[in-house]
Parts: structure tokens; C-alpha cells; sequence
């Protein structure tokens, strides 16, 4: 009950769309015939001499025409990957133009991002038609689901890990991490749509910050967990020591670690229902119904997580849980820097011929590729610490003979 509470807290934040919400279209061509039109005249006027000009204009063509239209939230709900090509589009020709690159290099991406807009247009454009109750009540669920679930699977593994480790009391510290990520993800989303815009690069820079101090965040508690994972081997060791090792400040850690990843999640929640509420004149309730099946859709999910989780073994069980955080830090550096390339805060240097894999936050460029290299290298780094830290201890056949 408490889960489905905590989920419904998030889409009841989101309810009432503040004035000046912008709504949402389905249909694509006239904002990517307004794109393709201003595009084509910024990418001929263009000269490495002088190419700040270009930059600029590409900047407010993403902001101020893909983005504000509602075009790259509705595109993100059917085909994510599609979305995130096109993104990666602006922020590699904004940064070529930056750099002054070569006309000729300039035209390759600008051909390349009319094709994956031609073919968004002809994939998922609605063409104005209106969409009718189940279409509202999709899409609203996929906000809700797909949002909610990595949210979901980081605290589902957290709550676990206590309960198993024998502390069910202290479970309250992540349900507190959790109940503040609500609180501030209202907070921010009121901020970004009253003060500062609900679309533009402040709203890209600050999911990038938080998704990379959430990476960092993760990498730190997988480690702390990967040296738990031998747990059962080492009862006698553990029993004398596990106050020690759930001390304050691990506390604050799996607690902060569940703020941030609701928080993240939550404000983009939030942001994306205001749209959609916005843009929509008549029917609400689709969108409720919607919201409602999500949020019980997550909940059992975490029921049957959790219970999965109680039935492995205590050390594959620690392992899991260990890897599983690390995939998620791998996943989040990747994505946090791609958003930080979309605000404008670092640039964008692609990587032709490489794979863009989106769950995985894995895209063609050397700074998101340079981030999550370097969450994989704390892996040696981490298995070096442990062993070192191991070192002093008696053998498990040792504590077993005593």
C-alpha cells in the first residue's frame, strides 16, 4: 500500500497544469517543415570564419521549435530512440558549428538529422488527427511506467537489501529519501514552468547534474554492497561487525541514493504531465485512467521484485544487487552527459559508425562514451580496495574452525 502511495503522490503532484504550460502536438510536419526551412538557410549561410550565427540558430531550433512544440515529449512517448537520434543531431551540429568545422562536415550531420525527422514524420506523425481516449490513456501510462521503473528498481533493491541484512527497522531511511525526492520534484517542477520555463537548456542541465551525482552515488553503494556479497560465509565476521558497517553515514548513502533516483525521475514526471494536461482541452479522465493503471502497474512490479529478492540466496542476492546499482551508474553517466551536450554545457564530438544503444545510455559521442569508461574503471579499482581491505581477516575455514 505504501508503494502505490508513494506513486500516486507523484502523478497527483503533476495534476494541475500551471498557466503558460505549452500544449502538445501529433502532428510533425509543420514543425519539422519549420525546422527543415530555417535549417537549410542557417546551414547555407554558413562559414567556418564565422559560424557562431549557425550555432545559435540550431540552439533555438531545438528549443524554441522542437522542444516547445511538444514534438520531442510526445516522439519520446512512442520511440524514445527516434527522439534521441534527433537530439543528438542538434547537439552535434550546434557543437561542429561551435568549432567552426568544415562546411562540407556541417551539411553530413544536417543531411543525416533531415532523415531521422522525414522519418519521424512518417512513422508516428498523427497528421492533426484527434487522439481519441485509449491513445490519451497509452500515453499517460507510459509516462507513468517507463519513468516510475528505474525510480522503482533502485529503491525495490535498497528496501531488499536492508530487510535481508536484518534491518527491516531502518527500511524508513529510504521511504524518507523517497517522501523528500516528492517534495523537491514538485518544488523544482513548479520552479522550471513559474520561473525559469518548463522547456529550455535549464531544465536539460539540471536532469544531466542530478543523473551524473546519482552515477557517482551508485558506484559508491554497489562497491559498499559488492563487499557484503560474501555474507554468508563470513557470519561470525559480520555478526560483530554489521553496526559498524550500517553505520550513519552508510545510512545517508542508500538514503540519499533513493532521493536522487526519484527525484530525477519525479520532476520529469511531473514536467511531462503538466504537458500533456496542457494539451489536452476535453477528456481528462483518459489521462487519470492512465495515470492510475501505472502507478498499480509499478507497484506490483515491486511486489514481485521484492519477493524474487527474498528467496536468492544472501550472497548472489548482495552480487545481484551489486551489479544491477552499477548498471544503473553505467546507464545514468551516459545519459547525464548526453543532457548536459543538449543544454550547451559541454560539447559534442561524435563518433561516426558507433552504436546508439538508449536504454543502456550509450550514444556516439567521446564525452558520453569518456563518462561511463569511467564508471567502468572503478570496477578493478573497487575489487583492488576490497581485496586490500580483506586482507587482515581470518579465512573462511579459519572462522569456521573456531
Amino acid at each position: 500500500m505504501r508503494v502505490i502511495f508513494i506513486l500516486l503522490c507523484i502523478a497527483a503532484a503533476s495534476a494541475p497544469a500551471l498557466a503558460g504550460t505549452q500544449g502538445v502536438t501529433e502532428d510533425y510536419g509543420p514543425v519539422v517543415a519549420e525546422i527543415v526551412e530555417r535549417g537549410d538557410k542557417a546551414v547555407a549561410a554558413y562559414a567556418p570564419a564565422d559560424a557562431v550565427p549557425t550555432g545559435n540558430e540550431f540552439s533555438r531550433l531545438y528549443f524554441d521549435v522542437f522542444e516547445s512544440s511538444g514534438m520531442e515529449f510526445t516522439l519520446n512517448l512512442k520511440d524514445s530512440s527516434a527522439m534521441l537520434k534527433i537530439e543528438s543531431g542538434f547537439s552535434s551540429i550546434i557543437s561542429q558549428c561551435m568549432r567552426g568545422e568544415p562546411k562540407a562536415e556541417v551539411e553530413k550531420t544536417w543531411a543525416a538529422m533531415k532523415r531521422d525527422m522525414d522519418y519521424a514524420v512518417e512513422r508516428y506523425s498523427s497528421g492533426g488527427a484527434e487522439q481519441g481516449f485509449r491513445g490519451r490513456a497509452a500515453q499517460s501510462f507510459l509516462i507513468i511506467a517507463r519513468e516510475g521503473l528505474e525510480a522503482m528498481l533502485v529503491v525495490v533493491a535498497l528496501v531488499a537489501y536492508l530487510r535481508r541484512s536484518g534491518y527491516a527497522d531502518r527500511v524508513r531511511v529510504i521511504w524518507c529519501g523517497v517522501a523528500c525526492a516528492l517534495v523537491a520534484s514538485a518544488a523544482v517542477a513548479w520552479v522550471f514552468n513559474a520561473v525559469l520555463g518548463a522547456s529550455g537548456a535549464n531544465r536539460e542541465a539540471m536532469e544531466g547534474v542530478t543523473m551524473l551525482v546519482a552515477a557517482a552515488v551508485l558506484v559508491q553503494v554497489g562497491h559498499w554492497l559488492a563487499g557484503k556479497r560474501d555474507a554468508d560465509r563470513w557470519n561470525a565476521f559480520i555478526k560483530g561487525k554489521m553496526e559498524q558497517a550500517l553505520g550513519r553515514r552508510s545510512l545517508f548513502a542508500l538514503g540519499f541514493t533513493a532521493f536522487l533516483a526519484v527525484f530525477r525521475e519525479g520532476a520529469e514526471t511531473i514536467l511531462f504531465y503538466q504537458a500533456l494536461l496542457g494539451g489536452v482541452q476535453g477528456g481528462r479522465g483518459a489521462i487519470w485512467v492512465g495515470m492510475g493503471l501505472g502507478a498499480v502497474a509499478l507497484a506490483g512490479a515491486f511486489l514481485l521484485i521484492r519477493l524474487a529478492s527474498v528467496r536468492l540466496p544472501l550472497g548472489p542476492f548482495f552480487g545481484a544487487t551489486a551489479v544491477f546499482l552499477f548498471g544503473m551508474a553505467f546507464m545514468f553517466a551516459g545519459k547525464g552527459v548526453f543532457e548536459l551536450q543538449a543544454s550547451g554545457w559541454i560539447p559534442t564530438n561524435g563518433i561516426e559508425g558507433w552504436p546508439m544503444v538508449s536504454w543502456l545510455g550509450v550514444f556516439p559521442t567521446r564525452e558520453t562514451l569518456l563518462g561511463q569508461a569511467l564508471v567502468l574503471a572503478t570496477l578493478p579499482l573497487g575489487w583492488l580496495w576490497l581485496r586490500r581491505k580483506g586482507k587482515p581477516h581470518p579465512a573462511p575455514a579459519a572462522v569456521a574452525g573456531r
